[in-house]
């Protein structure tokens, strides 16, 4: 199934059989990946005056309850709303879904006994590209990044000046397989979040950070389009499935 999309007045063409996922699933249990000190996502059958919601169980249907913290346990999608004293949601604030995108290889630079990533490096994998999303892969890039525990772990995050540069360059929705673009622990400052969003000036009410992807090793950097879909949650993030479809030549 081809399909051809015409962009800034060129045609780019892309087969909708052939996606490339770029989500974390959500699993319950402590095999998912986690981050903020959370427990565990919960994933169980609804229990209530001896029903068990559960075929094996009796029942005539799985109807199963759902714990979890998109922030914390799951591929996600977020607004400024995660950030501003007004009430901003997600579902409200992303109405595009198909972008422009250039997948980038970063290896994290060390900076005061921290993993960063710098202006510097964005400049040179960007090079002059104009793209609407960037998704970031940070290296090294192995299969725990599906489950691993975040918490008290210091991860690579993105330096301030970075966001500045993305925002400059035009980029509107931000991919990472990071648990967050600011640092663990910094006193509530949220650099990078606050840089992105423009919030010292007019917010881009537009903008989009999405953390805890993971792009498999076989995704080549490079251009493609994206297709980001969120669940529909009036809330300041949601899960979401950032899906890249490879341009054909």
């Amino acid at each position: 199934m081809i399909a051809t999309i015409k962009h800034n007045s060129r045609n780019y063409k892309i087969d909708l059989t052939k996606p490339l996922d770029i989500s974390i699933s959500l699993k319950g249990g402590d095999k998912n990946v986690n981050a903020w000190y959370l427990d565990p996502p919960k994933i169980a059958p609804h229990e209530e005056d001896g029903f068990v919601g559960k075929v094996t169980e009796g029942a005539s249907t799985n109807f199963n309850d759902i714990w979890f913290n998109p922030h914390s346990h799951v591929t996600h999608t977020e607004c400024l709303g995660h950030i501003s004293e007004e009430f901003n949601s997600i579902n409200k604030k992303l109405k595009k879904f198909f972008f422009l995108a250039e997948v980038i290889t970063v290896a994290p630079e060390q900076l005061n006994g921290d993993f960063i990533i710098s202006e510097k490096q964005l400049k040179y994998a960007l090079g002059n590209k104009k793209r609407q999303a960037v998704v970031i892969r940070t290296l090294p890039n192995l299969g725990d990044k599906k489950s691993k525990r975040y918490s008290d772990s210091n991860p690579p995050y993105l330096m301030e000046d970075a966001a500045k540069y993305l925002v400059k360059k035009g980029v509107e929705h931000l991919l990472i397989d990071l648990p967050s673009v600011d640092k663990e622990r910094d006193g509530g400052e949220l650099l990078s979040h606050k840089a992105f969003w423009n919030m010292s000036g007019k917010p881009r009410t537009r903008a989009t950070i999405t953390e805890f992807i993971y792009v498999p090793n076989p995704v080549e950097d490079g251009t493609y389009f994206l297709n980001l879909q969120v669940a529909p949650f009036e809330n300041d993030a949601s899960p979401s499935r950032p899906v890249l479809f490879k341009i054909e030549d």
